[in-house]
């Protein structure tokens, strides 16, 4: 089995732009002071939460061919993260990995079924994201953030369409082609 198969270039920059972010988080909380403007206080300063930020990110890179264990993988890890680290600042990468993946779940997922649970792991992933976020304060920034993932599945399911639509199109006229 080849990891990097059906891998793309874009691919490879939306993972590192959210592997980069998570890397950010995890080292702000690391180095976040007692005196930092939060909406609750850090339970922790770990750096160990930076690699383990950064393998709840890395899955979106395999979402052209799994889109459901990618966020199945980064559900598992941000949930981990939970108890292992308790109040800390997940929202600056957890939430932008979360609209990302409703984008793939419209364009990759296939029958409608995968479409339903890929989005029930979203709003999880969301779920787990804010349920001790430090700079949320908590689950209150669900409102905003389930919206966001819906815009996200919306334009994902316009682009699957638009293709979908331009593959079933004949790219010869049959009456014109002479021999």
């Amino acid at each position: 089995m080849d990891i990097v198969k059906n891998i793309r270039p874009l691919d490879y920059v939306l993972a590192a732009v959210m592997v980069a972010l998570a890397a950010f988080i995890g080292i702000a909380n690391v180095n976040a002071g007692a005196d930092a403007d939060l909406e609750h206080a850090l339970d922790s300063h770990s750096a160990l939460m930076i690699p383990v930020f950064i393998a709840a990110a890395l899955p979106i890179l395999w979402r052209r061919r799994g889109i459901l264990a990618a966020i199945g993988v980064s559900l598992v890890i941000l949930a981990a993260s939970v108890p292992a680290f308790g109040w800390v600042t997940r929202c600056g990468f957890a939430l932008p990995l979360s609209f990302a993946m409703a984008y793939a779940v419209a364009r990759f997922a296939g029958a409608r079924q995968n479409h339903l649970v890929g989005l029930v792991g979203i709003v999880a992933l969301q779920f787990v994201t804010l349920i001790k976020d430090s700079s949320t304060g908590g689950l209150s920034a669900l409102t905003f953030s389930v919206p966001v993932a819906a815009v996200f599945y919306g334009i994902g399911l316009f682009v699957q369409n638009h293709v979908e639509k331009r593959v079933a199109e004949p790219t010869l006229d049959i009456t014109r082609v002479s021999a």
